[in-house]
């Protein structure tokens, strides 16, 4: 009797960079990583695009949450730092920076203890935009026992949070500066990309209305990462808060303002099924890469398979649609992806793995993830 040797079928083998396959062994997938070269050149170009336009450079931590990151910000020159909640700014006061804007509404006594608690500590800027936030705030400057400075939020056409008319504007300064323990320290702005000459309107008829009163607004501060090539056009603005430019994002690409080889966080996601010949599975779905399309198509951009979109998401799995793909990944690949909205995916993680370009360099904590209140 003859015996025929038989052999295992021919399985195409995943083809990974030598940082990818490190980083899949060392960490795992999904891995959120962060090329530190391109971070600094980020920090870089935003800090010189400020001074460029003549004004003060007081970047948004909500993109990074870091204080490490906020340090090096600081550093290459930037006066202070934007927060958008409580949490956050303690984080970031724990972590050793001080000029601390929170550019949000503080309602509840809860709250007013905890800013009148940092108040004590560092250098505090908070936002308001109406009557009840302002009646509350003395209470965290009397905690304290120092003046807090409050700027006004205005909305010129982005209909988000802000008065929308520069008489009210006026009456929220007027009360605040009749506020005991506050003191009205300006504006702050988030104009429409299309609309800073009625942004300027706004400023200077508001002004107006502050010289009357006989108060001034030192700080007029504007935002955001899509308003940076805007800088230098309101007169009067004294400093802007741009966040998502110390990463970028598909988002920021598409408003123009980033390139791809800007975008210095990608998520690391291997392929764990290809079901059929014209779709895949990866192992990040919306608890990775966010359900936040942006008006984009699909949910990120896969470097090595740019045809190629994930086309929809379950919790833990991303959908790859490859039918305009001619090159297509094989299960256990590691594939890189710019994720639409990268604001969302850092707050999803408790630590970002940092490279510099193909080296794994470690890790960097997450410290104000989750800091919603």
């Amino acid at each position: 009797m003859s015996v025929t040797a038989t052999t295992s079928p021919a399985v195409d083998q995943p083809a990974a960079t030598p940082l990818a396959a490190e980083i899949a062994r060392v960490y795992g997938t999904p891995a959120v990583v962060i090329d530190l070269d391109k971070v600094d050149a980020n920090i870089a170009r935003l800090q010189a695009a400020c001074d460029a336009a003549g004004v003060a450079n007081r970047p948004h931590i909500k993109t990074h949450k870091s204080p490490e990151l906020a340090r090096l910000q600081v550093e290459a020159g930037a006066r202070g730092i934007t927060c958008q909640k409580l949490g956050e700014a303690e984080i970031m006061a724990d972590g050793g920076l001080d000029d601390i804007m929170i550019s949000y509404n503080i309602l509840g006594e809860e709250k007013l203890g905890r800013l009148g608690a940092l108040q004590r500590r560092v250098r505090m800027i908070v936002a308001a935009d109406n009557p009840v936030t302002i009646s509350g705030l003395p209470r965290a400057a009397g905690i304290a026992g120092r003046d807090l400075e409050v700027v006004v939020e205005c909305d010129t056409g982005r209909k988000r949070a802000g008065v929308e008319t520069p008489g009210e504007a006026v009456e929220l300064a007027k009360m605040i500066a009749a506020s005991p323990g506050l003191r009205f320290a300006g504006f702050l702005m988030y104009p429409p990309e299309d609309g800073w000459e009625r942004t300027q309107i706004f400023l200077d008829t508001a002004n107006a209305g502050l010289r009357d009163a006989g108060l001034k607004a030192d700080i007029v501060s504007t935002g955001g990462s899509p308003n940076i090539p805007n800088m230098g056009k309101l007169k009067g603005a004294t400093e802007h808060r741009s966040g998502t430019s110390i990463f970028n994002d598909r988002m920021q690409i598409a408003a123009g303002v980033a390139s791809l080889e800007d975008c210095a966080l990608t998520v690391y996601a291997t392929v764990v099924s290809r079901a059929g010949a014209e779709r895949g599975i990866l192992d990040s779905g919306s608890k990775t890469l966010t359900s936040d399309k942006g008006n984009l198509e699909g949910h990120g951009y896969i470097l090595e398979y740019p045809a190629a979109k994930i086309a929809q998401f379950a919790e833990e799995h991303g959908f790859l649609d490859l039918s305009a793909s001619n090159k297509r990944p094989v299960v256990g690949e590691v594939v890189r992806i710019v994720p639409n909205h990268v604001c969302v995916v850092v707050n999803m993680v408790d630590r970002l793995i940092t490279v510099r370009g193909d080296k794994l360099i470690g890790e960097l904590p997450v410290a104000a993830r989750g800091k919603l209140t």
